[in-house]
């Protein structure tokens, strides 16, 4: 799978122009999905050096990525300029999201288990459900006790 991920907000607190603090897991979680075979993009507004600092920032926790602000490593930046900046991912990683950005745990299982927002959501609920009814017949299982002296 091709997934873009933005850099600040996503990787590391917005602090730009300046790179913050490494949000919790976020190297971790990139390098499972390297391992896994996935190929990832970083997809960032930084350019040149801001650009640089950034990937380097990347490199030096092992995460090397298949490309950066474009489709592919070899595309020609100069050549294509007058194309949109818009990549064919399958998925996007960027805290911008509806909804905001999960944690890095939950973006793993969400990529590795193929679940959208609604499946997480429905299972959270199911196990809401599931809870209750547990607690419910646990009750009238102890007011039948109750009653049988």
């Amino acid at each position: 799978m091709i997934i873009a991920v933005d850099f600040d907000g996503t990787i590391v607190e917005h602090r730009y122009p300046k790179i913050g603090e490494e949000r919790p897991f976020a190297t971790d979680t990139l390098k499972m999905l390297i391992k896994d075979k996935h190929q990832l993009i970083l997809w960032t507004v930084r350019e040149g050096e801001l650009l640089d600092e950034a990937i380097e920032w990347c490199r030096k926790r092992g995460v090397e990525f298949w490309a950066t602000n474009r489709d592919y490593p070899e595309e020609d930046r100069e050549k294509n300029q007058h194309f949109s900046r818009k990549l064919k991912a399958d998925m996007f990683i960027d805290d911008r999201n509806i909804g905001g950005l999960p944690d890095w745990g939950t973006i793993y299982q969400m990529i590795t288990q193929r679940k959208t927002w609604d499946d997480l959501f429905n299972e959270v609920e199911s196990g809401r459900m599931h809870m209750s009814t547990h607690r419910h017949s646990k009750e009238k299982e102890k007011k039948k006790r109750w009653w049988q002296f």
